[in-house]
């Protein structure tokens, strides 16, 4: 078995797509994007749109940007540093937020989640929290959950990580940021060979417009 792993933005990607649509035209944004990873991924599986690629690390939005040249689509990846508790975008200005493991490192998690229902047009849908995509191999899956296990400092630091992955945990952070709707898709961190374990734990959201529709 290699040491290399399957790459786990592009099942992610997949399970982003089957929720927000796949429609020409929008603007996404993905919050703490990093290198790109999940933002890139969800551009190479649309024919149309942009990608807002926001980080609060100017070098890792460089790097962002390096691969979206790599990979073809310079000209629909636009960087923007900033952070999820103040997010320098006017209201209602994008279509779709995505985020895929930056909630966990966010300082104010709901005042993030208020910032994302405030950028958010009528009709928008977010997309938030952490996993490895649905179909991620099985087989990948039991190796990436031993690794995330043996990187674990001490038991206290796996249980803090387990708690801030867990639907109760995700529950609270909505009810707390006073998301009018919301959905929470996953179980969290499960055993490594419990099959719904890749698909990890997700706030789901759509913004209704002022009509209800």
């Amino acid at each position: 078995m290699t040491d290399e792993l399957p790459d786990y933005y592009q099942t992610v990607a997949d399970d982003v797509v089957a929720f927000c649509g796949d429609e020409g035209g929008r603007v996404w944004l993905d919050l703490g994007t990093g290198p790109g990873g999940l933002g890139l991924a969800v551009l190479d599986k649309i024919a149309q749109g942009t990608m807002v690629l926001m980080d609060p690390n100017a070098h890792a939005l460089a790097r962002a940007l390096d691969a979206a040249r790599r990979r073809g689509n310079a000209s629909r990846a636009v960087a923007v540093l900033g952070s999820a508790e103040s997010i320098p975008m006017p209201d209602e200005s994008v279509d779709i937020v995505v985020s895929r493991g930056s909630i966990f490192f966010w300082n104010d998690r709901p005042q993030g989640l208020r910032e994302v229902w405030r950028i958010l047009r009528p009709g928008g849908r977010a997309m938030i929290g952490g996993g490895l995509g649905s179909a991620y191999p099985q087989w990948a899956r039991q190796e990436f959950i031993r690794r995330r296990r043996e990187s674990a400092k001490t038991p206290e630091a796996a249980r803090a990580f387990a708690e801030a992955r867990s639907p109760e945990t995700f529950h609270r952070l909505a009810a707390e940021a006073e998301l009018p709707s919301f959905e929470v898709v996953g179980d969290g961190g499960l055993t490594a060979d419990d099959p719904k374990t890749g698909i990890g734990v997700w706030l789901q959201f759509t913004k209704q417009a002022p009509n209800g529709v």
